[in-house]
Parts: C-alpha cells; sequence; structure tokens
C-alpha cells in the first residue's frame, strides 16, 4: 500500500511540474518595428521572428498532419511552402489568435489547377482552440493542423503582438 501511494504521489507531482512548464508565460515582447520578416523551417518544427538576417525569437510549432511536402490542394494536410505575406490579424479566430498567411500564391494555384483541384486556403499561424489550450507547449509534440503552423497561447500572444500585417513569411521545407 505504501508503495503504491509513492508511486501516485510521485505521479501527481510530475504531471503537476508538466502542467506548469507546458503553460509558463511567453518570454519578454518584441517589438513589431524590429520583426522584418517571419520563417518557419518544417524540417526543424520552428518559427523565427527575424530583424534582417539576425534571429530575435524562435519557437517551436506544431504544423499539418500530412505530413512532409508543400500542400498540393485543400485538405491534404499539408503545411505550404513558399513565400508570403502575414496578410490579417484574427483576434475572434476558433483558435486563440490568428494571423493570416496570403496562401494560395499563384504557383500554389497553378499546382492545384494541374491536378483538378482546390488549392484551399485559411493557412494561418495560431495558438490552441480553447478546449486545449490547457495543452500548451506539450502541443507541439505532434503535427496536428490542417497544415496551419500552431503554438501555445503565450507563445501565439508574443508572436501576434510583435509581426505587422504586410510582413513578409517565408516557409522551407
Amino acid at each position: 500500500m505504501k508503495k503504491a501511494v509513492g508511486c501516485l504521489a510521485a505521479c501527481i507531482v510530475a504531471v503537476v511540474v508538466l502542467f506548469a512548464w507546458a503553460n509558463a508565460p511567453a518570454a519578454a515582447l518584441v517589438s513589431p518595428s524590429h520583426v522584418t520578416k517571419v520563417l518557419v523551417v518544417k524540417s526543424q518544427h520552428r518559427l523565427y521572428l527575424l530583424n534582417g538576417n539576425q534571429t530575435i525569437a524562435t519557437f517551436s510549432v506544431a504544423l499539418g498532419r500530412g505530413g512532409r511536402g508543400p500542400k498540393r490542394r485543400e485538405g491534404d494536410g499539408l503545411t505550404p511552402e513558399g513565400l508570403y505575406t502575414i496578410d490579417s490579424h484574427n483576434s475572434h479566430s476558433a483558435f486563440f489568435r490568428a494571423l493570416h498567411i496570403s496562401y494560395p500564391n499563384a504557383q500554389d494555384r497553378a499546382n492545384a489547377r494541374s491536378l483538378g483541384a482546390s488549392p484551399g486556403g485559411s493557412v494561418m499561424v495560431h495558438g490552441l482552440s480553447p478546449r486545449a489550450a490547457w495543452i500548451g507547449r506539450i502541443q507541439r509534440w505532434a503535427d496536428w493542423t490542417n497544415g496551419c503552423v500552431a503554438l501555445s497561447d503565450p507563445e501565439m500572444q508574443r508572436v501576434y503582438d510583435a509581426v505587422r500585417d504586410g510582413t513578409p513569411i517565408e516557409i522551407r521545407p
């Protein structure tokens, strides 16, 4: 009985520590005037905020659940690759905050057309849904989006505040 109680206590402590880590506050905010580009490197599962060639913040991210490769059509679960723009902020998204990416570009539309498909749209950098907000940073342990780039809510708030509409975003393989 003592052994079971000790094991249960250790599990409870582990869950509390993991929850606290997953929901720790984001670091200090980055000034929007300093972010000149957003870079996502899919193979690294990283989003970088850049000022020129200098990295000013780095975040681990979850991506589309469709696997590797560029988005080809609506519903494929892939995250696009290419040069885009952050073209709007959405504070009333189904997820915690969202930055809309200007996908599809002309090449994406042409590629989808050649497949006889729609390229899709509504690709965003976003936080978590209200039901999953408690997961925090654990969310990035698996790719789960429909093709978007996902951060924990505190990280998303930091990115949302730091990036202006019109900021270029490059998504690399």
